[in-house]
């Protein structure tokens, strides 16, 4: 499922994948993303520890779906890098039958997409679209290759519609796919928030390094989920989304606010 027009990877030119890989300990990042990175991390230093936080909720988020709420198809959109624990692991942890379609537009993570194919069960599907996630009638095509759409879904949009810079695009491409999956299916999403001093800070220095990414408000975030039935405990900073029980001491909140919705 690959374009042949697809450019080719740009190591000079930071790329928001690669910026969060560098975050996240990963060795898939070039000079330019790690310069970005390193200059948001001078101003917001907490944001090594956010990315790591916010893959924890992916993890969560997913092992809700695949466990309570019984979803075994999954549709991950602006997949990025492989790194700890991706989705089709978790996923497939709980429930071996799981399907999963991942996508990005990234080339880099199209050259790494044999890793995100590799199944963890021999029942499992796990496959890759190369597109856009503006481009949600390309994504529903592919997916409906892999996915039964007349079963419910898992969507999710993880921490990647910051790049988006009006909310209501970001709302709109989210219903697009919404509008495409049944009654049943859920929504589990992310965004980074403006919510303290030094993630704004940190969004100014990713902007002045050549890489912008929008922070939303909460309550813009929150509008995303309108028209859903919001599981407990809605939405929230997203740490403080069903916490692990093994977590002691008091669950500090970040600037990343996020949920899950149940489509009726």
């Amino acid at each position: 499922m690959t374009d042949p027009q697809r450019p080719e990877i740009r190591f000079d030119v930071p790329h928001g994948a690669r910026i969060w890989n560098y975050w996240l300990g990963g060795k898939d990042n070039y000079p330019a993303d790690r310069e970005v990175g390193d200059a948001v991390q001078a101003a917001w230093p907490d944001i090594a520890d956010a990315a790591k936080k916010s893959r924890q909720f992916l993890i969560r988020a997913v092992r809700f779906l695949a466990g309570e709420a019984g979803i075994r198809q999954f549709l991950d959109i602006g997949t990025g890098l492989p790194t700890m624990q991706n989705t089709h692991e978790v996923a497939q942890s709980v429930a071996p039958d799981a399907r999963i379609v991942y996508v990005d537009n990234d080339p880099l993570v199209l050259a790494h997409a044999r890793s995100l194919l590799v199944n963890t069960t021999a029942d499992g599907v796990t496959r890759y679209v190369d597109a856009d996630y503006r481009d949600t009638e390309r994504i529903i095509t592919h997916a409906r290759e892999v996915l039964d759409f007349s079963r419910p879904i898992g969507v999710m949009f993880m921490g990647v519609l910051g790049y988006v810079p009006d909310p209501d695009e970001a709302g709109a491409i989210i219903a697009r796919v919404l509008d495409a999956v049944p009654s049943g299916s859920y929504l589990a999403l992310w965004d980074g928030t403006d919510t303290s001093e030094r993630a704004r800070a940190g969004a100014r220095a990713q902007a002045e390094a050549g890489s912008p990414y929008h922070q939303r408000s909460a309550p813009q975030i929150e509008r995303w989920f309108d028209g859903l039935e919001l599981v407990e405990p809605g939405i929230v900073s997203i740490t403080q989304w069903r916490p692990d029980p093994l977590e002691v001491g008091r669950i500090e909140p970040i600037d990343g606010y996020g949920g899950v919705g149940r489509k009726s």
